[in-house]
């Protein structure tokens, strides 16, 4: 019996989501021919420009922090194997020896201490800033949804009001309908139309935040790196003066305005010895007491939980569900349509009867909609793997999802 429960639940949700998309699609036609009159609001849509073009400059910012990250991480490692190539051409019985092998060190150590602040105090909080955007995303995209039920529960109300042949009853429940479809509407509106002005004025103290970090980091290396440089040279200069009969030495002489290219070459000490090596104190405390973003705290990304860092993910075939012959590569037990995977990267809680409910890692196999028309942006239709691998039932599992929650894996 309560199998026989079940299935009927199932069996209604099903029918219920069927009726929902049909009446959707049935009112976006009527709306596109002139038929049906669709609400506007051109202030919200003004404010959905400003967040889709915030969301396009964030994520550029976020994408540009990282090659510049990419590169930091480059010339570390450039830098490391110059020095190593000194260390190694440096013979024992020349002085300046050991100096020059701390410098090598703290040199090292400057560059690591640089590329871990960047990551604390400019792309943790670039992740933190765009964590924002999938949620409110997901709900533009539902806003608009529930926006075309109320319009279709107005029409349907008008068109039994003004029948010749009026039925009280039914005029009663397309009421009743008109009200639920209305207050839902009208709840997530009023919602987004706070959020979205709050969101678009928080951007200039984030920019201002974020690149005042990068830049008062990118002096204090450049001044410690300086201090490195000079110390390099003056042991260079004492290691010359000793072997000077056996040197044949360039020198750029660069003049007083135009700095050189490398390193500075400033006049050796009155004595003619090297200078002392400076000690690098690494200190990951942020270097800007004033770099808090105005406003309101930023909510939680879930990336905050770790360092971030460039990576390049490979996915082989037996993850994606296929097995490779040489020539090409058979899919094994998917649904009919299947088009490709994706992997959830947050929780997505589902606020309609048509939605999937996703946890991060969750993955769905995704399919068309039946009627393309259905689709709504930023939406895709599919069925979670797991629940395929259970039931073989895309009918009955299969629901709609918001695409920028999740990241395609094949």
């Amino acid at each position: 019996m309560a199998e026989m429960g079940s299935k009927g639940v199932t069996a209604g949700k099903i029918a219920s989501n069927m009726q929902k998309k049909l009446t959707r699609a049935q009112e976006k036609v009527l709306q596109k021919l002139g038929k049906a009159d669709e609400t506007k609001d051109e202030q919200f849509e003004q404010c959905v420009q400003n967040f889709n073009k915030q969301l396009n400059e964030g994520t550029r910012l976020q994408k540009d922090l990282r090659t510049y990250l990419a590169s930091v991480k480059a010339m570390h490692e450039a830098s490391k194997k110059l020095n190593e190539c000194l260390q190694e051409v440096y013979e024992p019985d020349w002085p300046g020896r050991d100096e020059a092998n701390k410098i090598a060190e703290n040199n090292d150590l400057l560059w690591m201490d640089y590329h871990q602040k960047l990551v604390d105090q400019a792309l943790l909080t670039m992740d933190t800033y765009l964590g924002q955007f999938p949620d409110i995303k997901s709900r533009i995209a539902k806003r608009g949804r529930k926006l075309v039920d109320y319009d279709s529960a107005r029409h349907h109300y008008e068109s039994l009001q003004t029948a010749k042949k009026k039925d009280e009853a039914k005029i009663a429940k397309a009421e009743e309908e008109l009200i639920k479809a209305q207050k839902v509407f009208e709840e997530m509106n009023v919602d987004l139309q706070e959020e979205l002005p709050s969101l678009w004025n928080s951007r200039v103290g984030f920019y201002v935040n974020t690149f005042q970090s990068i830049a008062g980091l990118e002096e204090n290396f450049h001044k410690e790196m300086s201090k490195l440089n000079q110390n390099l040279n003056d042991v260079l200069i004492s290691l010359e003066k000793q072997h000077g009969s056996n040197t044949f030495t360039i020198k750029a002489q660069p003049s007083d305005n135009t700095p050189a290219k490398g390193n500075k070459s400033p006049s050796p000490p009155p004595d003619g010895s090297p200078a002392a090596t400076p000690e690098i104190r690494v200190n990951h405390e942020p270097e800007l007491a004033n770099a808090a973003t105005p406003g309101a705290a930023l909510p939680k990304s879930p990336s905050q939980s770790s360092l971030p860092a460039v990576v390049v993910e490979t996915f082989s075939a037996a993850v994606n569900g296929t097995v490779d012959g040489g020539s090409g590569a058979a899919r094994l037990d998917l649904p009919p349509g299947f088009m490709f995977k994706v992997q959830a990267q947050h929780d997505y809680i589902a606020t309609d009867t048509d939605e999937l409910q996703l946890k991060a890692g969750d993955v769905v196999l995704v399919v068309p909609f039946q009627n393309p028309e259905e689709q709504d942006e930023g939406w895709l239709m599919g069925v979670k793997e797991s629940d395929w691998n259970q039931h073989k039932e895309l009918e009955k599992c299969r629901g709609v999802f918001p695409e920028n929650f999740t990241e395609r894996v094949e």
